[in-house]
C-alpha cells in the first residue's frame, strides 16, 4: 500500500506536459487528465496482478505443506501406570 502512495506523485507528474516558446521565452505546463487516468488505471492492474500472484505463492506453498504433513496416526496408550521410586523421607 506505501507502494501506491508513494506512486502518485509521480503518475501526476507524468500528467505534467510542458512546453516550451522560445519565441518569448515562456514556458507552460498543463495538465492532461486522461494521461493521469490511464497511469492510475495501470499502476492499480499492476498491483492487482502482484497480489494475484502473492496469493497464488500462498497458496501453494500451502498445497505443499499439506502433501508433505499428510495424514498422520498416533497412537496414545492412555492406561499407562507408573511406579513412584522417590524415597518418602520420616
Amino acid at each position: 500500500m506505501r507502494i501506491a502512495l508513494a506512486v502518485i506523485p509521480f503518475v501526476l507528474l507524468g500528467a505534467c506536459q510542458v512546453s516550451k516558446d522560445d519565441a518569448n521565452g515562456t514556458a507552460s505546463v498543463t495538465y492532461n487528465s486522461d494521461v493521469a487516468e490511464n497511469a492510475a488505471a495501470d499502476v492499480g492492474n499492476t498491483l492487482q496482478n502482484v497480489a494475484g500472484d502473492i496469493s497464488n505463492d500462498v497458496q501453494k506453498t500451502g498445497d505443499k505443506i499439506q502433501n508433505k504433513v499428510g495424514e498422520t496416526d498416533v497412537n496414545v496408550n492412555a492406561n499407562v501406570t507408573t511406579e513412584n521410586k522417590a524415597v518418602k523421607k520420616k
